[in-house]
């Protein structure tokens, strides 16, 4: 028997497994999976006894990362990145020690390598065994959240099976990857919410210490659930973690990663689809077919450029010219020509936005 998951993004996109929190379900990454559709394939699970999931037997960290590769399995993911929050991510970075050869990648968010006290998780598994996870929620909400507390998230906590529950806390109590860090070699990303008590921010810092090579982002205004209470900082903090999106490498190498590192800072939900479409679009799909070479790609745009007066973006494509091997002069060949099919107006101003353009870059 398998965990409940659930699938989005396109079939060919690269897998992506997406793990929830203790007493959270799939829903926990509802603010992210837009985003992340767009490129991969998500896979989400919910835990034993969470969610969807049947309560299935899973006494240790091992035991419910062999679950993960079950369902990774069943949908043909032989390798995959993956994220996961506090046990999703400890699950995560027990793959990466007892299994290297099934990530690509790995995120762990307000997670740790030693989650405190282990008695202190038997005695919460036993009275959750007694009384169910009623008992936990008005100090949990505490935990959780730094902003508005998500309601949904705590109704699944609410309905959490004991067993499930109480059953993931005991692994959590025998779990302890402290000595094992240096074992993880993917590339790991590591969030932290500045306000979470249940993980603080020096949990993050030991985990980023011990793994090599390992990126740390600390996000203010953030407790244990940083995904709900910081989504968008989340959001991007995975794409700049995760593989780019097609045709990102060649934009940064035909306009250089200031201009495309300024572009994605001023990226907003209002405007992230567009800036998906020209990367997806204008660089992945057109400048990287093999029928023109760059500096022939490059003469094509400066005289499109010209011809409807788009000055902004000529300066910036004066600059990928030299870039993709145009001279100063082979530059000027191009706007002169371009006076005799587009315009002298056109071309003229033209010439003044490229010898300003080619005067900065002298002086540079």
């Amino acid at each position: 028997m398998l965990l409940h998951y659930r699938l989005d993004g396109p079939e060919q996109g690269q897998p992506l497994v997406l793990a929830p929190s203790l007493g959270t379900s799939t829903r926990l990454w509802d603010p992210q999976i837009t985003a992340l559709a767009r490129t991969f394939r998500v896979l989400r699970f919910d835990l034993p006894g969470h969610g969807d999931s049947p309560t299935l037997p899973a006494a240790t960290l091992d035991d419910l990362a062999a679950l993960v590769l079950d369902v990774a399995s069943a949908e043909g993911m032989d390798t995959f990145h993956y994220a996961g929050v506090s046990i999703g991510g400890a699950i995560g970075a027990t793959l990466a020690t007892r299994h290297p050869g099934r990530l690509r990648s790995l995120a762990m968010i307000c997670s740790s390598a030693r989650f405190g006290d282990p008695e202190a998780w038997h005695e919460r598994a036993e009275l959750v065994r007694r009384q169910g996870t009623a008992p936990l929620l008005e100090a949990t909400a505490g935990r959780w959240f730094a902003q508005a507390p998500v309601q949904a998230l705590l109704d699944d906590l609410a309905a959490a099976d004991p067993a499930g529950y109480a059953a993931c806390c005991d692994a959590l109590a025998a779990y302890d990857l402290r000595a094992d860090l240096a074992k993880i070699t993917v590339p790991t990303l590591v969030v932290a919410g500045r306000e979470d008590p249940a993980t603080p921010p020096a949990h993050a810092r030991e985990l980023a210490d011990g793994i090599p090579g390992a990126t740390l982002v600390e996000l203010p205004g953030a407790a244990h659930l940083a995904l709900a209470d910081q989504p968008e900082r989340v959001t991007q903090a995975l794409l700049a973690h995760l593989p780019a999106l097609p045709g990102m490498q060649v934009r940064r190498e035909v306009l250089g990663d200031a201009h495309v590192d300024r572009a994605v800072a001023r990226t907003t939900p209002f405007t992230r689809d567009f800036q998906d479409f020209i990367t997806r679009y204008a660089w992945g799909e057109i400048w990287t077919r093999p029928g023109l070479d760059r500096r022939t790609r490059s003469c094509i745009t400066l005289t499109a450029l010209v011809a409807h007066g788009h000055l902004d973006e000529l300066a910036m494509h004066v600059r990928a010219a030299l870039r993709n091997g145009l001279t100063p002069d082979e530059i000027g060949e191009v706007l002169l020509q371009s006076a005799v099919y587009c315009g002298v107006p056109a071309a003229n101003a033209a010439f003044a936005v490229a010898q300003r353009v080619l005067a900065e870059e002298n002086d540079a």
